[in-house]
Formats: structure tokens, C-alpha cells, sequence
């Protein structure tokens, strides 16, 4: 029994594969079309080889055959040509036609054989246009359907003339080829019936397998698919939206997309679109679309999208006339964005690195030149007297300028030391408690001599109630001293300069202000730049290193405090030190580091910002450096 299966399932397998080597190759690719020509071929094959299988053992029956016989069995091989038609041209409506018209010609001859529109076989002709209805065509429907009728139409007409003879039988009465005639249209019928079905079953599960494989691909892809009207409206939009945007897909149809679109980047999304369905151009284009935040309470925030969006083949009636539908992909750049906004921070920061270093040298060589040429010239008159006979006078004054030059020497190499601490975090505090006002009078009297040069007024306002102070003393003298210098150095003739300190809360407020030549507004972020200069380092009105108020910033970082700047050209500067009343690390848990000592002043300077022009910059004096360096 099972042998039996076996051979069964292998001469049933054999013949599908034979038929499937019929199936013409320009339709192998495509699953239905492939499936219809089997269904064409497959049928008629079988129902023709049967024909040629069973014309001997008619023949053996009845004996030598009739026309009417003949003419039979030839039509029931016909579909083997048909077939093979198919087969070598791939023409599946033409072979439709060729096969309905073999069938109507076979039954308008039967039937005008055996009575005419009565005869048994006329009813086949409603058959025609049914088995017409498998080709999914309305042209072969139409021409079957025709040609069934026109059959129709000649049977009734000879009929009616005359001109064809009675019902006859075959030895059977009417009523039998009659029921003879209905069971095998019927059964032909149902024949075709199966085959549309088949034909539909397989018409489902193929859309279902390809609708599968795109909702798997729109599911699993972290890309998002659009498709888009020729007015921009989202017409699908795939589930890979939902995570990207936040949202439910159903909120970005419509112009749900483009309300997110951050408005200044509205233009050149509906660009990009617009060019897409007018002019079918393909083409990307990145904005920033506002996302909902995944927890309730968070920021929205805006994303970059990167949108390629190419035209549908087919187009849509629109009002100004033919317009295609769009398809667009959208993936989020953000990281690519910020990557690139990264880069172009470094670059600023390397040009502004280089800038500083160019800076550095010009300043360098300027301040160290000038005194190492005077050091120079000086020490050579001195071993030259004999010859130039130097005066005992002019001697201590020789000797009094080299060591005055020496000490600028050492005050510059002193203040690039300790900015290189404060930049890479060296430098350490050593809190004391101590009384601010003796500090401040201090540090004026330090500077005293060259503001009465100046002819300029040191007045304090420090609040005796101040309570002790713990911080860096060595430090908090260098910051007013550097301050005091400053306001001295760029303050005019007949001008003033006040030091003031007072509580504030927590904090103990410094200020040091003068009604000097002032600073620009949109200059003040340049203001503690190391090495910033007013003017070019060869023509400066001013001397100094262009480091003072970098290294007040970081001394002032160090002990957890910040410095404010506040001034106006032509009407003087006012600079604001603000640090706890309690500075010490250990108490505090205060660290040390190189970014306390780089707090910002007035306010930062954005990147890609233009870099202002020079302007005047606080610079340490040489004088109250060189004090500040004595250590008791």
C-alpha cells in the first residue's frame, strides 16, 4: 500500500515538474503569473493526453468512427496546441482566445450537427465566456463572450431557416442528451470554478506573504517610511515613527509631521517635497523635528532628521495639474550632528590655542627683550668705565636700572609659572583665618607711590564688622594687587580708584573700581584671555604680560568663588570678587582643579562667536608682582 503512495506521489510530483518546465521563462519570476499558466496548461494537458488515450479504445467500441466523431476527438486534442503555444510564446491572453475559439467552433458545429439551439451541446456555449473569466482580462471576456453569442446568434437563425436537420440521439432519446448535454457543462463549469479558486487562494497568500515581508521589514527598520501627497501630507507613515518622534503614528499623518518641524526648518522640508512630486527630483535634506519626551515632566527637545525623500512612479491629479506622490526615508542624525559640532569646536579651540601661542611669543618677546637689552647695555658700560669713565653716580644709577630689569624679568617668568599651575591644577591653597582690611591697606600702600606718580586717589571702604577671613592669604594679596594695578595702570591723571569689601551672606564680596578708560561691552569676553593684549604687542601703551586678571580668575576659582566684570568705555571699570567667608578644603571638601580655574567673567564666549577686537586688557604690574613675589 505504501509502495503504492509512493508511486503515486512520484508520477503525480513528475508531472507537476513537467509542467512546470512548460511555464514560459519570461513569467518564472512572478508566483502568479506562474500559477496561472499552470493552471492553463496543466488541465488541458492532462484532458488531451486522456482523449488520445482513449481514441483506440473508442474505436475497438464502435468501429470505424463518423465525422461528427472525428471532429470530436480532434477538438480534444487541440488544447495540446494551445498549450504548447503558451509554452514556447508566453502570450497567456492571446492563448485564452485561441482556446475559446476552439471551444465555440467545436460546439456551434456539434450543435448544428445534432438540431441545432436545442441541440444537447448548445448549452455548452455558456461555458466560453466563463472559462474566458481565468485570464483576468476584460479584452479576452469580451471577445469569448462575443464570440459565444454570435454562435448563438447563427444556431438560432439556421435553426429557424431550416437549414439544419432534427434532433438526433445516438440511439438515445432527447431528454437523455439533453441531461448528457447540462452534467458535462456543469462538471466542465465546476472544473473552471476550481481553477478560479485556486487561482484566488493563491492570489491571497501571495499579497499575504508580500504584505508580511513589508510589515516585517516596516517593523524591524529603524529608518522611518513616509509616503506623501503632492500637498506634503502624510498619507502612511511606517511604526519605526513612534520611537523616533515619540508619538503615536496616527498623530503624524496628515500635517502632523510638519507641525514638529522646527519652524525655521519648515522651508526646505516642504522644498524638498515640493521638488520630489512637481519636478520628480530626488533629493535629502536635514532639520530638527521636536520630540515628545518619553517621561512625563521632561524637556521636549528637538531632533535632526535626514529625510531622502524620491518620487512614486505613478502620478495623482492635483489642482495645478499632474502631481506624484512621495516617498520619503528618515533616519536621526543627532549623533552625526553633535559629532560635527564637536569638530568644529576643536578646530575653534586649536585656532584659538594657536592665536594664544602666537600671542605668547609676541608678548614674550617684547617683555623679555626690553629688559634683558637694558641688563645688557648697562653691564657692558659698567665693565667698559674705565674707558667711558662713569661717574660713581651714574654708576649706582646703571646698577639700580639692571636690578630694576631684573626684577620685571623675574616678575614675568614668576607669573607664567604660577598661571601654568593654575592651568594644570598644581596649584594649592594654604586657608588661614585673617583680617581683610589689613590686607587691603596692605596692598594699597604697595601700589601708593605709583598712583601718587599719577596723580591718582586709593580710597577703601571695607566694612570693619567683617568677620575673619579663611582663605589663602598669600593668594587674596596677590588678587588685589593685581586688581589695584590694573585700575591703576589704565586709569587717567586726576582719577580714582576704590576698594571696597563687604558681607554678603556667605560670602565676602571685594570690589575694585575706577573711572578709567573703560572696557566695550562686547569686549569684556576677552578679558582674562591669558596673554590677551590691548593693541599689537610691538605698540602697546601698556606694559605688562597680559596675565594678571587670568591668574586673579584662577586663584579666585580655587577658592570656590567668581568674579563678575562690569564696565562702560570712557566711564571706568568696576570688578567684583566674590568667595566664601570659609576657604578651606578640608572643612569644605573643596578640590582643586583646572576647571575652578577657568571661571568665566561677565559672561562666556559662545562657540562660533566672532572674536572681538583688541581691547584694553587688565595686565599685572611689573611693581606689584615683583612686592607680591617677596616672600616674608
Amino acid at each position: 500500500m505504501s509502495g503504492r503512495a509512493v508511486g503515486d506521489v512520484s508520477v503525480i510530483g513528475s508531472l507537476g515538474h513537467y509542467v512546470d518546465a512548460l511555464v514560459h521563462p519570461s513569467v518564472q519570476a512572478d508566483p502568479l503569473a506562474r500559477a496561472r499558466h499552470r493552471a492553463f496548461i496543466a488541465p488541458r494537458l492532462i484532458g488531451s493526453l486522456t482523449a488520445l488515450v482513449a481514441f483506440p479504445a473508442w474505436l475497438a467500441w464502435r468501429g470505424a468512427p463518423s465525422a461528427l466523431e472525428v471532429l470530436v476527438f480532434c477538438w480534444l486534442a487541440a488544447p495540446i496546441l494551445v498549450s504548447y503555444y503558451l509554452s514556447r510564446t508566453g502570450r497567456y491572453e492571446n492563448a485564452h482566445l485561441l482556446s475559446a475559439l476552439a471551444l465555440t467552433g467545436v460546439v456551434t458545429v456539434v450543435a448544428a450537427k445534432t438540431g441545432g439551439i436545442g441541440s444537447f451541446a448548445a448549452i455548452w456555449l455558456v461555458v466560453v465566456p466563463l472559462e474566458a473569466a481565468l485570464s483576468a482580462s476584460r479584452r479576452v471576456v469580451a471577445l469569448a463572450s462575443t464570440m459565444a453569442l454570435g454562435a448563438a446568434g447563427l444556431l438560432v437563425g439556421l435553426t429557424a431557416s431550416g437549414h439544419l436537420p432534427a434532433q438526433i440521439g445516438f440511439g438515445h432519446d432527447a431528454g437523455a442528451l439533453a441531461a448528457l448535454g447540462i452534467v458535462s457543462a456543469s462538471l466542465y463549469a465546476t472544473g473552471l470554478a476550481l481553477g478560479a479558486e485556486s487561482l484566488a487562494r493563491k492570489s491571497f497568500w501571495l499579497l499575504y506573504a508580500e504584505e508580511d515581508r513589508y510589515r516585517l521589514l516596516a517593523r524591524n527598520m529603524t529608518d522611518v517610511i513616509t509616503r506623501h501627497g503632492h500637498n506634503g501630507a502624510v498619507l502612511f507613515v511606517s511604526p519605526a515613527a513612534e520611537p523616533l518622534f515619540g508619538a503615536r503614528a496616527a498623530e503624524l499623518r496628515g500635517h502632523g509631521l510638519f507641525d514638529r518641524v522646527h519652524i525655521a526648518d519648515r522651508p526646505a522640508y516642504l522644498n524638498a517635497l515640493a521638488d520630489a512630486a512637481a519636478h520628480g527630483l530626488s533629493g535629502s535634506v536635514e532639520f530638527r523635528v521636536r520630540r515628545d519626551p518619553d517621561v512625563v515632566g521632561e524637556p521636549v527637545r528637538f531632533i535632526w532628521i535626514e529625510m531622502r525623500c524620491r518620487p512614486l512612479d505613478r502620478a495623482v491629479a492635483g489642482p495645478d495639474g499632474a502631481a506624484r506622490e512621495v516617498v520619503a526615508v528618515m533616519r536621526d542624525v543627532t549623533g552625526r550632528k553633535e559629532q560635527e559640532r564637536a569638530v568644529e569646536e576643536s578646530r575653534a579651540e586649536a585656532e584659538r590655542a594657536n592665536s594664544a601661542k602666537s600671542r605668547f611669543l609676541a608678548t614674550m618677546s617684547h617683555e623679555l627683550r626690553t629688559p634683558l637689552n637694558a641688563v645688557i647695555g648697562f653691564s657692558d658700560m659698567l665693565i667698559n668705565e674705565k674707558s667711558l669713565k662713569i661717574t660713581p653716580e651714574r654708576r649706582a644709577e646703571y646698577a639700580r636700572l639692571i636690578n630694576e630689569s631684573g626684577s620685571h624679568l623675574l616678575s614675568v617668568v614668576n607669573d607664567i609659572l604660577d598661571m601654568s599651575k593654575l592651568e594644570t591644577g598644581e596649584f594649592e591653597i594654604r586657608a588661614e583665618p585673617f583680617a581683610l582690611a589689613p590686607v587691603v591697606r596692605s596692598c594699597c600702600d604697595l601700589l601708593e607711590l605709583k598712583a601718587r606718580e599719577q596723580d591718582i586717589r586709593l580710597e577703601t571702604a571695607v566694612d570693619p564688622t567683617l568677620p575673619e577671613l579663611v582663605a589663602d592669604k598669600r593668594a587674596i594679596k596677590q588678587i588685589l594687587i593685581n586688581l589695584l594695578s590694573n585700575a591703576v595702570k589704565f586709569t587717567d591723571r586726576g582719577g580714582c580708584v576704590t576698594v571696597a569689601a563687604r558681607r554678603e551672606g556667605a560670602r565676602l564680596a571685594i570690589t575694585v573700581e575706577d573711572n578709567g578708560i573703560g572696557i566695550r561691552e562686547a569686549d569684556l569676553v576677552r578679558c582674562g584671555d591669558p596673554f590677551f593684549q590691548s593693541r599689537d604687542s610691538y605698540d602697546r601703551p601698556h606694559h605688562g604680560t597680559g596675565l594678571g586678571l587670568s591668574i586673579v580668575k584662577g586663584l579666585v576659582g580655587l577658592h570656590g568663588g567668581e568674579i563678575g566684570m562690569t564696565s562702560r568705555l570712557g566711564a571706568g571699570t568696576c570688578v567684583t570678587v566674590r568667595i566664601p567667608l570659609d576657604c578651606d578644603p578640608a572643612r569644605t571638601g573643596r578640590v582643586a582643579a583646572r576647571a575652578a580655574a577657568t571661571s568665566t567673567v561677565r559672561r562666556l564666549n559662545l562657540p562660533g562667536d566672532p572674536p572681538p577686537e583688541p581691547i584694553p586688557s587688565d595686565e599685572t604690574s611689573d611693581e606689584a608682582a615683583f612686592a607680591v613675589k617677596k616672600r616674608a
